[in-house]
């Protein structure tokens, strides 16, 4: 698992109906690296609204569709969970991540 990788994650409710959402990893390599059960992960959706805070995604990160990813909506996730992989950002999509994510957070 690296910064950066796209999982599908299966939800386990059974009223909703969508069965997975789309997360990016964003947690630093060595909080991913470490026993730490947990990594901070970024929602992708369908949706996108022009916000700086999202960024665009779509089929050469290896989603079906157009898409973008909402980095106002930080999760944590278990590790256990991310085992459907679909694909990674590139280093300039990184680039524009690092971006979105640090205005998010409000970080110069």
């Amino acid at each position: 698992m690296k910064r950066g990788d796209l999982y599908r994650v299966y939800k386990a409710t059974r009223h909703n109906t969508k069965k997975y959402r789309v997360f990016v990893v964003v947690s630093r390599q060595v909080l991913i690296d470490s026993k730490f059960s947990t990594v901070t992960c970024a929602p992708v959706y369908t949706s996108y609204h022009g916000l700086s805070t999202q960024v665009h995604a779509g089929i050469s990160e290896g989603l079906k569709h157009d898409s973008s990813i909402h980095c106002d909506e930080l999760v944590s996730i278990p590790k256990t969970r991310l085992t459907d992989y679909i694909g990674t950002l590139s280093k300039k999509k990184m680039i524009v991540l690092n971006r979105a994510l640090a205005v998010a957070l409000e970080i110069e």
